[in-house]
């Protein structure tokens, strides 16, 4: 497999704490493997949006205020052609899956009407933490080999895919079918339309209530267990 190839450097860092909608800027932030970012209110075992990583080259383009695209990193390089599954190496320790390209939501066109159109599908990338550590501006970044499958970019292909995981045996909540495929919870009104469209045994694995009976309740877990396809990883241990 390829070495590690340098990309660029961190040149900012943001949290937004549990229970407060404004980002914090830090001179630095310990990524948790497997969770996100210590302190950020999108930290999550099981969702594939534990960050969100920004190019200045945006910024720069539309001459953007600060924050605008509500990344936690901000970095020297675009993001826009960063493939799902990619590794990313952020200084020493720290190694984070790419998921997939971010969306531009409603809340961004409310804070800048206009800036969804000309962003033009380059708000920057998601990733999850496989390897934590401490990460700090002017830290170098590179990308690293794998052979991680790539999730899908349009939610409805997430969706679709996460239920043709689910165990016969299993019933996975609308509610964590909507995190785990890394949709806004307001998407679950949707679901039936989209499980309408599939195949009974496979639409029939999710259900809008409550799993009563654990034993069935499927968490999704496995979706995330991704370290063997990530030899890159190897280097480190």
């Amino acid at each position: 497999m390829g070495a590690w190839q340098r990309l660029g450097t961190v040149k900012a860092m943001r949290i937004r704490p549990v229970g407060s909608s404004d980002p914090v800027e830090v001179s630095e932030v310990t990524a948790v493997q497997d969770l996100g970012l210590e302190g950020d209110k999108h930290a999550h075992a099981l969702s594939p949006r534990q960050l969100l990583i920004a190019g200045e080259d945006v910024y720069q383009d539309l001459q953007l205020a600060p924050h605008t695209l509500r990344e936690n990193l901000l970095v020297s390089f675009a993001t826009k052609g960063l493939q799902s599954s990619c590794l990313i190496k952020i200084g020493q320790d720290v190694v984070l899956w790419l998921t997939f390209q971010c969306e531009a939501c409603g809340h961004l066109e409310v804070r800048r009407p206009g800036i969804v159109r000309s962003l033009k599908g380059r708000r920057g990338v998601l990733a999850r933490v496989l390897r934590g550590g401490c990460i700090a501006a002017g830290d170098e970044v590179s990308q690293g080999p794998s052979s991680i499958a790539p999730i899908s970019e349009h939610w409805k292909e997430r969706v679709i895919g996460v239920l043709h995981s689910v165990p016969d045996d299993k019933r996975v909540e609308f509610r964590q079918l909507a995190r785990l495929a890394g949709v806004p919870k307001s998407y679950c009104r949707v679901f039936p339309k989209v499980l309408s469209e599939l195949p009974r045994a496979v639409a029939s694995r999710a259900q809008a209530g409550e799993v009563a009976d654990a034993r069935l309740r499927w968490s999704g877990h496995e979706l995330f267990d991704v370290r063997s396809h990530a030899p890159a990883l190897a280097s480190f241990d």
